[in-house]
């Protein structure tokens, strides 16, 4: 039995289109859930990291004042101890300590933790520990 038979609404054009739409709809979803962004604790910062969920990579990215624009965003590379981590789920968590300018970088299938924060002009990463 062909697909057309065993699916006829799908046998028009314009409803393989709109099935096809769709799926490209949900894989961009699912793309897009990679990565989690979460802004620091100080208040007189205006900084937000940003996560790639699944190899714990960090950067992160800020506003900053340009004479004669609408300003820039300066975005911060990962530096030392924040490139990609061994293969896992990864989460960023914020200490709420309005003073402090880090976050913390878990790992949620074996609670190791990490403390991330700009340093110089690249995100720097503490050594995993529990």
């Amino acid at each position: 039995m062909t697909w057309a038979l065993r699916f006829p609404c799908l046998a028009k054009p314009r409803y393989r289109l709109v099935a096809l739409a769709a799926t490209i709809g949900a894989a961009q979803s699912a793309a897009a859930a990679n990565y989690e962004f979460l802004a620091c604790p100080a208040t007189d910062l205006n900084r937000v990291y940003r996560l790639d969920r699944a190899t714990g990579e960090i950067g992160a990215c800020q506003y900053g004042l340009k004479e004669g624009s609408a300003g820039v965003t300066l975005c911060y590379p990962p530096g030392e101890g924040a490139g990609p981590q061994a293969p896992s789920e990864y989460s960023l968590v914020s200490s709420h300590h309005i003073g402090e300018s880090g976050v913390f970088r878990v790992d949620l299938r074996t609670g190791m933790m990490s403390v991330c924060y700009v340093l110089n002009d690249a995100v720097v990463c503490t050594p995993p520990a529990r």
